[in-house]
């Protein structure tokens, strides 16, 4: 949302951070593309952009309007909810604080989130690629298994 200033409405310069929200949807298109295996190149052409626009917006550093974003949950077969969700109370503080004045906020760290780091979106699509249901519920036991067993050491 674009503040109030006494010349009219502030818009944000270059120099301005994203806003939290901004991010947090751009983070999850991310999540989606890549958990489907899909280039940024692949997905600007089925929504009729450049790859250079698609890393913009999974940046949050341009926001996404409503119908491209409708047009991106098409092309990656989710809800348009789906970039809304896990938005936490500090990233919805953070934007509501941008909206009010005009200090610049920190932008809340991708990497603090373990779903958004790149090995953890290999792993999910390496045990998706098993074959074999019992294989990968086997998997699925032991990886947990050895996760309690480090957490009570």
């Amino acid at each position: 949302m674009n503040q109030k200033t006494a010349d009219g409405p502030r818009r944000r310069q270059k120099s301005d951070k994203p806003n939290p929200i901004d991010v947090h949807v751009g983070a999850r298109v991310r999540l989606r593309r890549t958990l489907l295996g899909m280039s940024q190149e692949r997905l600007g052409e089925a929504i009729g952009l450049t790859f250079q626009q698609v890393q913009k917006y999974e940046r949050g550093a341009n926001r996404i309007g409503a119908s491209r974003l409708y047009d991106i949950a098409r092309v990656l077969d989710v809800a348009v909810s789906f970039f809304f969700d896990d938005v936490n109370a500090e990233v919805a503080s953070m934007a509501a604080r941008l909206g009010a004045k005009t200090d610049e906020q920190p932008v809340p760290a991708q990497d603090a989130d373990p779903l958004m780091r790149r090995e953890t979106l290999e792993l999910v699509r390496a045990y998706y690629r098993i074959g074999d249901p019992q294989v990968r519920r086997r998997l699925f036991d032991l990886t947990k298994a050895i996760a309690n067993a480090s957490q009570n050491d």
